[in-house]
């Protein structure tokens, strides 16, 4: 069985359709609310690390225009500790499978970790 994790809000529609793609395939994952639980630094870093700062930045969300980021230019340690402040700004779900990980809706890259993990 796989091991995913997905980071995400219960109110977020790529969040809920992130965790029925996996439910109907029968894949339990393990779901992190950010409204309740703050993702650890360390972990937010491992998607940075990964897809960069700027790639998990949610460009269309309420909070991104409110704080006006979209004239701003942030380097990567400035747009972190945003995002660590703020889980509005994030785009969602965060999913993460083993070393592999994801922001926003990715249906095709999970589904290729099923097939090479040996889901479905």
């Amino acid at each position: 069985m796989p091991d995913i994790q997905v980071f995400g809000t219960d109110d977020s529609r790529d969040t809920r359709a992130a965790q029925r793609f996996f439910r109907e395939r029968r894949i339990v994952v393990s779901y992190v609310d950010l409204r309740k639980r703050r993702i650890a630094p360390a972990e937010l870093r491992r998607f940075v690390d990964r897809l960069g700062a700027a790639a998990l930045l949610d460009e269309r969300s309420r909070a991104y225009q409110d704080a006006g980021l979209g004239y701003l230019r942030l380097e990567d340690a400035a747009i972190v500790e945003r995002l660590l402040a703020d889980v509005r700004l994030l785009r969602l779900p965060l999913v993460r499978h083993g070393n592999d990980v994801t922001a926003g809706s990715a249906e095709a890259t999970w589904a290729a970790w099923l097939k090479r993990g040996g889901g479905t």
